[in-house]
């Protein structure tokens, strides 16, 4: 019988689908996050989906990582007993912030990011502007009247905005000082950055993030 572990169907051609093993919803497994068993027993988020073991995967938001915990839902499905890390859940959202950073400094050192409100918007007449950045601490102000620009650019379509990180974080990231909003120029390091940023600010908004996306399986175990 397929468990919660193992279930894979196939949704569009190339996008592997895995079960969440709480909610039991099928999603592509950019949706999810995948969690093994370490040799010492603890359970280990694997973000990148290379470590050894079978794996546990589950919704990658918030609050279905803190509720797995709550109902053992790692020990069931591995079918054998699971030590859990404090503070799981946190330290998920902590690992994709710093994949996402990583992919802002990767994006920057090729050259594919401009810094500043002006710079940005000289970028956006260019029209190969892939998303803008604001600062989570910017002046609310300034991101409206960008993200007016960006909208006039691109004929009122507008762009894809990043809201995740703090001047600080981006500004460790990018080894500047005071980043409060940059343009991301089209290209692979863009698109790389874009997805990692996506997918922290979804875990932080919790499950209502997917709440448009899918509808609820109520296939019980």
């Amino acid at each position: 019988m397929e468990t919660a572990v193992q279930s894979e169907t196939r949704g569009a051609p190339g996008d592997t689908q895995r079960r969440c093993a709480l909610t039991r919803v099928h999603r592509p497994k950019s949706d999810l996050i995948r969690f093994v068993l370490g040799p010492d027993g603890v359970i280990v988020p694997d973000l990148k989906e290379r470590l050894p073991g079978r794996g546990v995967w589950l919704t990658a938001d918030y609050d279905t990582v803190a509720d797995a915990v709550k109902r053992q839902a790692f020990g069931r499905a591995l079918k054998t007993d699971a030590k859990i890390p404090d503070g799981l859940a946190g330290q998920v959202g902590g690992l994709l912030k710093d994949s996402a950073l990583g992919a802002f400094a990767l994006a920057n050192k090729a050259g594919g990011v401009v810094f500043g409100h002006s710079k940005a918007e000289e970028a956006l007449q260019t029209g190969r502007v892939a998303a803008l950045v604001h600062a989570s601490d910017a002046a609310a102000d300034g991101c409206r009247k960008l993200d007016g620009k960006a909208r006039a650019a691109s004929q009122g379509r507008g762009l894809p905005v990043i809201c995740a990180f703090t001047s600080d974080e981006l500004g460790l990231a990018s080894g500047r000082t005071n980043v409060i909003h940059a343009a991301l120029i089209q290209g692979g390091a863009a698109q790389k950055f874009l997805a990692a940023a996506t997918r922290a600010e979804r875990y932080r908004e919790g499950i209502s993030a997917f709440a448009d996306k899918y509808e609820l399986d109520t296939e019980q175990e």
